[in-house]
């Protein structure tokens, strides 16, 4: 297991398929790096304008509230900015096109650090993970390697200005691999919760707090915090950590005196 969780990037994107989908998942996350710095952009591929069975409710209708629902909620995590893609809801597709636009934003914002969910996980005991969220890893990942960072895939985007990105890190959430690395999410479990309920059409009368909590302190459990999220991490470039100045030797020090 790789303990990451001192390691706060200058900037991360956090790519999915529907509004809530990080509130559940990554948001404790994205809260803390943003608290301590970090410029994050949320990527929401579909506005998942199906979600409902309300009498008389739309899909117009219903893009609408849970637009205004998710940038409500990144609003709450300190997040820089959320993006909507406006593809279909409950037919997302990683298609080539979709790949570009990702690419574009990839190129636009440089994230050291893509979060997404992972695209091989069907299922578990009494779940069945939405085909919408497997396309949206896909995507992301195809999106990251090898397009992000090769100036021939997608020549059209340089000669827009969009010059290629490599990203360091992919943090894959909601994964069937058991996580190899954990973010400490005891300082930020308050306001994941906070953005969470901002999803009043999904979540009705039911409270989260408690399930969030739960859930979280199970994962922390695992490597000693109160509180963590867990990721499938990829390294793709190896950040250095900042290596402490050497001493200097007697004759150098004289040196720069002028001895």
């Amino acid at each position: 297991m790789t303990n990451a969780n001192d390691y706060i990037p200058e900037r991360a994107m956090f790519i999915f398929a529907h509004p809530d989908d990080i509130e559940f998942g990554s948001a404790g996350t994205a809260a803390k790096w943003a608290k301590h710095g970090c410029e994050i952009s949320y990527i929401v591929l579909t506005d998942g304008n199906i979600g409902s069975r309300e009498a008389g409710m739309t899909a117009e209708k219903l893009a609408k509230i849970r637009r205004r629902e998710q940038s409500e909620a990144a609003e709450v995590a300190g997040v820089a900015r959320c993006l909507f893609m406006g593809e279909p809801d409950g037919r997302l597709q990683p298609t080539l096109e979709l790949r570009k636009k990702l690419v574009r934003l990839i190129r636009q914002h440089k994230p050291n650090v893509v979060v997404c969910g992972d695209p091989q996980f069907f299922y578990s005991d009494g779940y069945i993970n939405h085909p919408d969220h497997r396309s949206a890893g896909q995507v992301a990942l195809e999106a990251v390697f090898p397009s992000g960072d090769s100036p021939l895939l997608f020549p059209e985007l340089v000669e827009e200005g969009y010059e290629p990105h490599k990203v360091n890190y992919v943090y894959i959430s909601f994964g069937r691999r058991e996580a190899n690395m954990y973010v400490d999410i005891t300082e930020s479990i308050d306001t994941k919760i906070a953005a969470l309920r901002k999803h009043a059409s999904q979540l009705g009368d039911w409270d989260p707090e408690e399930r969030m909590r739960e859930w979280a302190a199970d994962t922390g459990k695992r490597v000693g915090y109160k509180y963590a999220e867990g990721y499938f991490r990829i390294t793709l470039r190896e950040v250095e950590e900042e290596k402490e100045p050497e001493p200097e030797t007697e004759i150098e020090a004289q040196a720069e005196a002028g001895d």
